[in-house]
């Protein structure tokens, strides 16, 4: 009798541990589905982004062939986040503020970053040019002589006295900096700071 109750209990132990390996089993199964369920969510996530991005691209570019006032075909238009950056050169400074105006009431524009530069429907003349080439060169010899600016990673390009600076720097101060140094050179009418912060 006491051989048949020690098997008996020897089995309970037994079938007790499976059963609880099973629901552990099982809960991690669970976690493990959950887990890769939050995953597909993600990357839908950043599928809808992405897809929601280039619909707000599209719509913008069509808003902005379709306004009779914008005569430029040479703008480029990128959104990241619902964040519209209006690129490239238009024929004067009111056709920039009509495309900024146009593009920001495009369903799914959160916001437009101003990027486009001024360039006369006529071509530059040789005394424009020459008058650039000297700002630039003397925005970069500022620059150089700045000991907060890293001037190398700064490149700078003037067009009709409009100052473009472009590059890396490591901090938001390097940036204002090199923007507050290149407007304080002769012949500089405004400066459009596209410098990027990487620390």
């Amino acid at each position: 009798m006491k051989k048949s109750n020690f098997a008996y209990s020897m089995m309970a132990v037994v079938l007790g541990t499976a059963l609880m390996s099973g629901s552990a089993l099982a809960a991690t199964a669970e976690s493990t589905m959950n887990s890769a369920g939050a995953k597909i969510d993600s990357s839908m996530k950043k599928v809808d982004g992405y897809m929601g991005d280039s619909a707000t691209t599209a719509k913008v570019k069509s808003a902005l062939v379709d306004d009779k006032a914008i005569k430029s075909t040479d703008i480029s238009v990128k959104t990241d986040n619902g964040v519209v950056t209006l690129s490239g050169f238009v024929g004067s400074q009111a056709e920039a503020e009509q495309a900024v105006a146009v593009a920001t009431k495009v369903e799914g524009v959160k916001s437009v970053s101003d990027k486009l530069h001024t360039k006369d429907s006529k071509s530059q003349s040789v005394k424009g040019y020459a008058g650039d080439t000297a700002t630039t060169t003397s925005v970069k010899a500022k620059l150089l002589a700045d000991d907060i600016v890293p001037s190398r990673m700064v490149k700078v390009e003037t067009t009709d006295g409009v100052v473009q600076l472009s590059g890396t720097v490591k901090t938001a101060a390097q940036s204002d900096r090199a923007e507050s140094v290149a407007k304080t050179v002769d012949g500089v009418k405004s400066v459009k700071n596209d410098l990027k912060v990487q620390p």
